[in-house]
């Protein structure tokens, strides 16, 4: 009795068509029609994929849907290619495509949860930590005239003060102010303030000349 594999495998010889040519074709892996051509139907995903890779590969090499379904029952009854199998094992190849769909969207949660997550600290993270702010000018320890600039950097959004003077600061952090001090030794002392009410305070010792 000729098997529907023998009956494809003839066909597609007959053809001078290679798997792969066919695979390209009606784009079903070329080991799965090999499969197909051996009557091996435990080799594919599942008994849905295998009634569909046999009629698409059965259709495109010229065999009428009666003939294929008569020949495919038949040897599918004959053989219970998935009953041989434990059933666990079945259900496994029937099941990849939900499992991987399942971890895909985990993954698409945790990524959107880190997201969130820091989103939220970087909008209130002054609640939890104080200011940034540095100064550039003066040094410590440098010697310079009465009337000085003091210059610097902080969150755009804290306020500053110099010497418990407020500070302009732009929109990229950035201050200046020109102050005077008397001669001798002096202390600049600069304090930036988040809404929060965390400080941050740097303090200058200089010698004015």
């Amino acid at each position: 009795m000729v098997k529907l594999g023998q009956r494809l495998h003839t066909l597609r010889l007959q053809r001078k068509l290679t798997l792969e040519q066919v695979a390209a074709e009606i784009k079903i892996r070329s080991s799965f029609l090999a499969a197909i051509e051996r009557s091996e139907y435990n080799k594919l995903p599942s008994p849905a994929y295998a009634q569909g890779f046999v009629h698409n590969y059965a259709s495109y090499l010229g065999l009428s849907r009666a003939e294929i379904t008569a020949l495919f029952k038949r040897e599918f009854d004959e053989k219970r290619a998935y009953k041989v199998l434990p059933d666990s094992l079945v259900k496994t190849k029937e099941f990849p495509l939900q499992r991987m769909r399942i971890q895909q969207s985990l993954m698409f949660f945790v990524v959107i949860l880190i997201l969130v997550v820091g989103y939220l600290f970087m909008q209130y993270r002054a609640a939890f930590l104080p200011p940034s702010l540095a100064i550039t000018t003066p040094k410590t320890d440098s010697t310079t005239s009465q009337e000085i600039t003091v210059t610097g950097k902080a969150d755009s959004n804290a306020t500053v003060t110099i010497n418990d003077q407020p500070v302009a600061v732009s929109s990229a952090g950035e201050f200046s102010k020109q102050i005077t001090l008397f001669p001798g030794n002096a202390t600049i002392s600069v304090k930036a303030t988040n809404r929060f009410g965390k400080v941050t305070s740097i303090q200058r010792n200089i010698v004015v000349h």
